[in-house]
């Protein structure tokens, strides 16, 4: 069997040398992000995701959405307008607001940040959540983070994950809370081991072969859409959107598939390298990140497990497809479908945030003991609820 993997690697030339002046920036950048993350958490999202929810799950998660997701902005706002990475958005246009299941390939470590860059523009940043390894949320700040978004966490093995996953889904049924839940079906980043181990799997089992993607593991996505499919979004913007979206005139003779609740496809593909975490944070890499969208009528998917499980895999063989166009193209087809940030908007935020936190942290400095301990409990909860990820059942249903 002739293995192929993909012509882009990590090891390429940097986009930019990382210079001694870039460096500190990253590591200014990366202290603001973790203690703005910190404030928010502890002074703002614990009353939104604790306290709040005791009283009304609805107005918790937009409460936590709306604030968390401003902090979540200051990250597309680092990598587009301070590192100045071009995000490309193509293929079909799709709806503002709109509650739907999101399937991406899983090329680095930190494809979901571009996702949130998407989401970010569409309007359901602080909505989105991923299902993620256990690991992640075990990260300081950043972990509590995960766990009040409500992100799913897996440990890689279905017996013990699909209890963990079902039961965190049929808390996402209700229609009246926005939902962007973000999947990877291929179960771990895309490497050059993991591609010939996958294509081996493939080629023992009468699979197709890829060379960009990993063939996907199909329990946990068979279980989102079997959990959620009556649940999403009926596309109930489309009209608003066809009337204000510069790409109107390619959506108009598509409105009626806008009507009905849909998956997103989303392909990720990095130009000449792709990036680590680190390489983001220094703005060393990527210099271009372009993301491929397909909107997929729901009613397009078949709703048996095992003809569902064939369709991803054919959707899958679809991006190795696109993938390959890519690399040897240097794009996706039907470009532009996303204009830029608002740097106005951007800055707004960032400077919304920054006031926050300056407040916060002058506030704890010059406070009471008993607000000191106050915090230190705080802390303490959102470690221990993290690390035994529980959550506080609301006694009302407002």
């Amino acid at each position: 069997m002739e293995v192929r993997v993909p012509l882009v690697s990590s090891d390429g030339p940097r986009h930019h040398t990382l210079t001694p002046l870039r460096a500190l920036r990253g590591v200014i950048c990366m202290l603001v992000l973790l203690l703005t993350a910190f404030i928010t958490l502890v002074y703002i999202v614990f009353l939104t995701a604790v306290i709040l929810r005791i009283f009304s799950l609805h107005y918790s998660r937009k409460t936590t959405s709306f604030f968390f997701g401003s902090w979540l902005a200051l990250l597309p706002f680092l990598l587009e307008k301070i590192n100045k990475t071009k995000v490309v958005f193509s293929g079909d246009c799709v709806p503002v607001k709109e509650r739907v299941l999101v399937i991406a390939n899983h090329r680095v470590k930190v494809d979901w940040i571009y996702l949130w860059d998407f989401a970010l523009r569409k309007g359901y940043l602080g909505y989105m959540k991923y299902i993620v390894k256990s690991i992640a949320m075990k990260l300081p700040v950043i972990g509590w983070g995960f766990h009040v978004l409500e992100f799913i966490a897996v440990g890689g093995n279905w017996e013990f994950d699909e209890p963990t996953i079902c039961k965190m889904l049929s808390t996402f049924r209700d229609p009246q809370d926005p939902l962007w839940l973000a999947v990877f079906p291929e179960g771990t980043d895309f490497s050059e081991p993991k591609c010939i181990e996958s294509q081996n799997y493939a080629a023992q089992n009468g699979l197709p072969i890829l060379s960009n993607v990993l063939l996907p593991r199909t329990k946990g996505f068979c279980a989102c859409l079997e959990e959620l499919r009556g649940s999403l979004d009926a596309g109930c913007y489309g009209f608003k959107f066809a009337s204000i979206d510069p790409c109107a005139e390619e959506v108009i003779p598509h409105l009626f598939d806008n009507l009905l609740p849909a998956v997103y496809d989303l392909t990720i593909g990095y130009k000449h390298r792709c990036p680590s975490f680190l390489d983001n944070v220094f703005g060393v890499d990527p210099s271009e990140v372009h993301i491929h969208v397909r909107r997929i009528p729901l009613t397009d998917i078949p709703a048996s497990e095992d003809q569902a499980v064939s369709w991803l895999i054919d959707t899958f063989c679809l991006k190795d497809l696109l993938l390959s166009d890519f690399y040897s193209q240097g794009h996706f087809p039907r470009e532009g479908i996303e204009g830029d940030l608002s740097t106005v908007k951007c800055l707004v935020n960032f400077i919304f945030i920054i006031i926050l936190t300056s407040i916060c942290t002058l506030f704890t400095y010059f406070s009471s003991l008993w607000f000191k301990l106050y915090i230190s409990l705080v802390c303490a909860y959102l470690v221990c609820a993290t690390y035994l990820d529980f959550r506080p059942l609301p006694i009302m249903a407002l």
